[in-house]
């Protein structure tokens, strides 16, 4: 009681925060009642007929419900893992190179995609793969045809995956030299006394080291496996790369404001929000078990 009264001022920063959570997080979730509803717009939550798990058979049956549910999981985990390798390894070299003021511009260089949204990076990447782009205009140099990039399902997503890594790649390099700089210099030290080198101590010091935050990654990753990256594929995609590139997000954001599915819409969201809970409690337990491991 004594600490909550010295520290009064501190508990009341956090309520504004705590109201804005409140209105934009948790109370949009009482729209969830719509999976369970022949949802009305006219008649409201209140007044639309109840009709159980309706929706849900409805889409599961969809002919196209499992090629989405399929391109969701193979962009999204291909993402996840590029996510953690790509950025480990760009840490990992720049462990290693001394000039400091070099290391800070290769630093600053690979994180400012994070900074661009995807409308500016989308008119990019359209225009760097368009028939007539730059990419497609080395291609016609080596006598080679011209690529449909934008255009053709197998392309499509090797593209989204690239492109999605390239610009977040920056932040969790950041997150991981971060890591890199916490590990003890003393165990770098006794190693190379020892006659470790730096291939050594990288295995036996710096990557143990790092196992904390890379399981933290990779818990907050695997719970967002369904989450293939809605605002990206939304910009990029196209009616002709539905069939490679179409998943949950952009397929709900098509049956509740296209074809004015309110309730099918809301019960693919829910069922996407069950399973990424239910991975991420068992993520989090299997890193607690075998790694004892907490994040609180």
């Amino acid at each position: 009681m004594r600490t909550l009264k010295t520290e009064y001022p501190l508990h009341l920063m956090l309520v504004p925060g705590l109201i804005v959570t409140l209105i934009y997080a948790y109370g949009p979730m009482a729209g969830l009642v719509m999976a369970f509803q022949q949802f009305e717009p006219l008649s409201g939550f209140f007044h639309s007929k109840f009709i159980g798990l309706d929706n849900f058979r409805y889409v599961f049956e969809l002919p196209d419900f499992k090629q989405v549910l399929w391109n969701t999981i193979l962009i999204s985990v291909f993402k996840m893992m590029l996510f953690l390798l790509v950025p480990l390894i760009l840490a990992l070299l720049l462990n290693e190179v001394t000039k400091r003021w070099f290391s800070r511009i290769i630093q600053s260089a690979i994180f400012l995609p994070f900074f661009l949204s995807w409308t500016v990076l989308g008119g990019v990447i359209i225009e760097l793969f368009a028939l007539n782009g730059p990419i497609n205009g080395l291609i016609a140099a080596l006598q080679i045809k011209p690529i449909m990039f934008m255009l053709d399902n197998q392309w499509f997503r090797g593209i989204i995956v690239a492109s999605d890594v390239w610009k977040g790649m920056g932040y969790n390099m950041i997150v991981m030299l971060a890591a890199i700089t916490g590990i003890n210099a003393t165990l770098y030290e006794a190693a190379e006394v020892d006659g470790a080198g730096r291939w050594k101590q990288m295995l036996h010091i710096t990557l143990p080291g790092m196992a904390p935050i890379l399981i933290l990654l990779g818990v907050l990753s695997l719970g967002g496996i369904l989450n293939a990256g809605f605002e990206q594929i939304l910009i990029l995609y196209n009616p002709t790369v539905y069939t490679g590139a179409d998943v949950i997000d952009t397929f709900v954001y098509r049956l509740g404001m296209f074809s004015q599915q309110f309730g099918p819409a809301a019960a693919v969201g829910l069922f996407k929000s069950v399973i990424s809970l239910v991975l991420v409690s068992l993520t989090y337990y299997a890193a607690y078990k075998y790694n004892n491991y907490r994040i609180f």
